[in-house]
C-alpha cells in the first residue's frame, strides 16, 4: 500500500505564514505538517510515499529526505511544474504512474493520528472508499458528498446543502481495478482544456458513475484540516491534547 500525499500548494490563505514555506512544512507542534502525516502512516506500517510537490519544492525535497531517513521509509516527489495555476487534479494526475497498485490518496494540509490510518486499512476491501465525516452543517468549503445506501453518487464543493449526507475529507483509498480506472479517469479528464481548473474530486465523481465507491466513516476520530490561520491554531492545540 503506497501513500501518494498531495502536498503541492502554498496555501495562500495562510499568508503571510506561507510566504517562504508551502503550507506542508508549516510548524505543527514542533514538526512539520507533512512530517505528523509521515510518521502517521509509518506507525501502522505503511513505508513508501509519493509526495507531490510545487511551491518551496527543494525545500521540500530536503525536508523529505530527512524525514525518510529518521523513520525508514521510502519518499519519492514528483513536481508539478503547474502547481501556481492549476487545482490539485493536475497533481494526481502528475503522480499517476505511482498509482499502479493499491494505494491511500491524502491531501497534504490535514493532521490526525495513525488510529485514522487504521481505520482506513481495516475498511471493507473495495475499488475504491472515501473517508468521510458527519456534520450538523456543511457550508461552502466542505467537500460535500451524496449517498446511495452508503454508495457515492456525487461529490463537490457545490452541492446543495440540503441535499449532502457527508463531508469527505480528503483520504481516498484505491485498490485493485478502482486504482486502474482512477488513473484511466484522470488521463481523460486531463484532456479537457479546463483540466487545470479541476479539483480531483471532479473525476472522482465521474468515476462513481461507472464502478461502486464507498464510504469510510471516521466518525469520532480527532483530525483537522488546515486551510485557514484559524485551522493552524486549532491543529496546534489538537496535537499539544496528544501529548
Amino acid at each position: 500500500m503506497r501513500i501518494v500525499i498531495l502536498a503541492a500548494g502554498q496555501g495562500k490563505r495562510l499568508l503571510p505564514l506561507t510566504t517562504e514555506v508551502p503550507k506542508a512544512l508549516l510548524d505543527i507542534g514542533g514538526k512539520t505538517l507533512i512530517e505528523r502525516q509521515i510518521e502517521a502512516f509509518a506507525a501502522r506500517g505503511l513505508k513508501e510515499f509519493t509526495v507531490v510537490t510545487g511551491y518551496g519544492a527543494p525545500r521540500m525535497d530536503e525536508v523529505l529526505a530527512k524525514i525518510g531517513q529518521s523513520l525508514g521509509v521510502a519518499i519519492s516527489t514528483v513536481f508539478n511544474p503547474f502547481y501556481a495555476v492549476a487545482d490539485n487534479l493536475a497533481s494526481c494526475w502528475m503522480a499517476r504512474a505511482s498509482m499502479t497498485g493499491d494505494f491511500i490518496q491524502v491531501n497534504g494540509d490535514n493532521v490526525f493520528r495513525s488510529d485514522l490510518v487504521e481505520k482506513l486499512l481495516a475498511a471493507p476491501v473495495v475499488p475504491v472508499g472515501v473517508a468521510t465525516n458527519l456534520k450538523q452543517a456543511y457550508d461552502s468549503d466542505d467537500m460535500k458528498v451524496i449517498l446511495d445506501r452508503g454508495r457515492l453518487t456525487e461529490i463537490g464543493k457545490t452541492l446543495p446543502v440540503d441535499t449532502v449526507d457527508a463531508e469527505a475529507i480528503g483520504f481516498y483509498v484505491f485498490r485493485g481495478a478502482g486504482s486502474l480506472a482512477y488513473v484511466e479517469t484522470l488521463e481523460r479528464a486531463m484532456r479537457d482544456p479546463q483540466a487545470l481548473k479541476q479539483w480531483f474530486p471532479a473525476a472522482v465523481g465521474s468515476l462513481a458513475k461507472k464502478i461502486e465507491i464507498r464510504t469510510i466513516p471516521i466518525n469520532g476520530l480527532q483530525w483537522c484540516e488546515v486551510d485557514f490561520p484559524i485551522d493552524l491554531q486549532q491543529a496546534r492545540q489538537l496535537v499539544a491534547s496528544w501529548v
